[in-house]
């Protein structure tokens, strides 16, 4: 499941894409929602991975 974390921000940012162009409002005034995404999506990624590192360490 880990990889295919990837496809996380794939998968929204071209949600968000159809979005945009079924509503005609061009791509640079939905910029700040790509941004979000991808905020998003390292946080995500980041809270997975931090995840693994620790139910993986030995103490």
């Amino acid at each position: 499941m880990f990889r295919l974390l990837f496809l996380l921000p794939v998968v929204l940012c071209l949600g968000w894409w159809w979005f945009l162009k079924t509503n005609d409002i061009p791509l640079k005034q939905g910029r700040k929602g790509f941004i979000y995404i991808l905020i998003f999506s390292v946080f995500v990624l980041g809270f997975f991975t931090l995840m693994i590192y620790v139910t993986n360490s030995k103490l």
